[in-house]
C-alpha cells in the first residue's frame, strides 16, 4: 500500500527506510537515512544472496565461525567494533525452524531494540542445546537462544572487549550501532542525498 502511494519512491529505499524507522520505532537509536537508490531488475547487477556470515562454519563459536565473520564484515570494509555492533540488532526478532532451521529469540523483549543482547550475551551461562536441528545455544531458563556465530563474540577477545563495552553502556552501543548502520545503509549506492 505504501509502494502505491508513493510509485516514484523506489523499492530499493522503501525498504532501507522501513528498516531505519523499525529500529527507531522499537526504541532504537536515531538514525540518518539518504535517498535516491534505485531498484535494478537484472540479478547479475545485484549483490548474491548468501553474503551474509554463516551462524555455524562446522566448530560452533570457533576458530572458522570467527573467521567467517570477519571475511563477511572485513570485505565490506567493516572493523571489528563495527561487527559487534551490528550483531547488536540480535536483540531484536527470533529464530524460525522453517527458515533458517535455528529456533528462538535472542532475548526476552524481541520487539525492542536495546542493549539486552549483550548483556544477555554476556551475562548468562550458554549451554548446547541438543533439541534444536541446529546446533545452538539455550540460557539456563531454555528460554532464549544464541547462535555459534554469537558466542564466537564471547569466545574471541578482540570481539569480546566490545561485548564488554555494550553491555556496560546502551548509549555507546547505540552510537557504534548507528555509525555502523548507516554505513552499512550506503554499502553500493552513490549519489544519495541525506533525508532532513
Amino acid at each position: 500500500p505504501i509502494k502505491k502511494r508513493h510509485p516514484d519512491v523506489s523499492w530499493a529505499d522503501l525498504i532501507a527506510y522501513v528498516g531505519v524507522v523499525a529500529i527507531e520505532e522499537m526504541g532504537g537509536p536515531k538514525l540518518k537515512f539518504s535517498y535516491g537508490r534505485v531498484d535494478e531488475m537484472d540479478p547479475s547487477k545485484v549483490t548474491p544472496d548468501g553474503r551474509l556470515p554463516a551462524a555455524d562454519k562446522g566448530d560452533g563459536p570457533g576458530a572458522k565461525t570467527q573467521a567467517g565473520l570477519r571475511d563477511v564484515f572485513y570485505r565490506m570494509g567493516f572493523k571489528d567494533k563495527e561487527i559487534v555492533a551490528l550483531s547488536g540488532a540480535h536483540a531484536l526478532g527470533r529464530c524460525h525452524a522453517d527458515a533458517s532451521g535455528y529456533v528462538g529469540p535472542w532475548t526476552g523483549t524481541p520487539l525492542l531494540f536495546n542493549n539486552s543482547y549483550f548483556v544477555l550475551l554476556k551475562g548468562l551461562k550458554w549451554e548446547p542445546n541438543l533439541d534444536t536441528g541446529k546446533f545452538q545455544y539455550k540460557d539456563p531458563s531454555g528460554q532464549l537462544m544464541m547462535l555459534p556465530s554469537d558466542i564466537a563474540l564471547i569466545k574471541e577477545p578482540k570481539f569480546k572487549r566490545y561485548v564488554d563495552v555494550y553491555a556496560k553502556s546502551q548509549d555507546k552501543f547505540f552510537e557504534d550501532f548507528a555509525a555502523a548502520f548507516e554505513k552499512l545503509e550506503l554499502l553500493g549506492t552513490s549519489n544519495l542525498t541525506e533525508l532532513k
